[in-house]
């Protein structure tokens, strides 16, 4: 089989379930994947004969595709803020959204460093595949930073992804909901509270399953995307109250949010004796990043 005949194979198998562009993409990272080819090579040589063994590959990757499950688990990996990140079913997968709430941050680490040279501590709740703290400490050389999760798989992709990018974090595993402070971080840390704070946790409600794309539900791990309709907001009450505790003066709080949850997580910070709370839209002109300070 020719490199030609496998796209068609794609398209025609797949035509039914994604358009004809994302079934392109699929392909695109395939063949650069298992034969190394480039974009420009899938036209000049687009009659290169598919061995055996790579045809198998591509067979079981239609496979998996045709069952709507994610490019990237297929792959193993993705690009997040132009760094690689290995990924799989235990980890949610990177989406663009977080990529501006980790730019966000990284101005305000510019306007912090302004005020003071000192090294900064950073905590990120909620880490998954790590790639909020990894791109921070990628982008920024002098802080110490921290990821917590609930999930021991999750954390084992994490360590291997700062292994890969080439940076140092310290990760632990915990249910952010039942411990009353995060006392026993401070040993691994240079001050006794952080400068910052992240997270990006569970906030799609149940009742928002119905407008999810299948592949996303079928796939992602549901303990990292799903709360409950009748406390959609848990994690936002205790993180917050966490960092009430465990923020230093003029620290700041940042939050991924889910975008119908805005203004009632605005008024949860501001509730909370929280100022400068600033609610920002995403490149999809939807609510999904806040900053607030204490």
């Amino acid at each position: 089989m020719t490199v030609k005949e496998c796209k068609k194979v794609f398209s025609e198998v797949l035509k039914d379930i994604f358009p004809s562009t994302e079934i392109d993409t699929f392909f695109l990272f395939l063949v650069e994947e298992y034969l190394g080819f480039t974009r420009v090579d899938l036209v000049l040589k687009s009659d290169f004969i598919i061995d055996e063994n790579t045809k198998n590959l591509f067979n079981k990757a239609l496979k998996r595709l045709k069952n709507q499950e994610p490019i990237q688990y297929i792959l193993g990996k993705t690009e997040f803020f132009g760094l690689p990140f290995l990924v799989d079913k235990n980890t949610l997968i990177p989406r663009p959204e977080t990529e501006e709430l980790v730019a966000w941050i990284i101005d305000e680490v510019k306007i912090l460093n302004k005020k003071s040279s000192t090294k900064i501590t950073l905590l990120d709740i909620g880490t998954g595949s790590g790639c909020i703290p990894i791109s921070l400490a990628k982008n920024i050389n002098f802080a110490t930073i921290s990821g917590i999760d609930i999930s021991e798989k999750a954390l084992k992709v994490a360590l291997k992804n700062a292994e890969l990018n080439q940076v140092s974090i310290s990760f632990f595993e915990m249910d952010i909901l039942k411990i009353a402070d995060l006392c026993f971080l401070f040993e691994y840390n240079s001050k006794s509270n952080f400068d910052i704070i992240v997270s990006n946790p569970p906030y799609v409600r149940e009742l928002e399953k119905k407008a999810m794309n299948k592949n996303v539900l079928e796939n992602e791990p549901h303990q990292a995307l799903f709360v409950s309709d009748e406390n959609p907001l848990v994690f936002y009450e205790k993180i917050a109250d966490l960092a009430l505790l465990h923020l230093s003066k003029d620290g700041v709080l940042f939050f991924e949010i889910n975008q119908y949850l805005g203004n009632q997580t605005v008024d949860i910070l501001l509730n909370k004796g929280f100022k400068n709370v600033e609610l920002r839209k995403d490149i999809f002109g939807n609510d999904r990043m806040i900053k607030a300070t204490f």
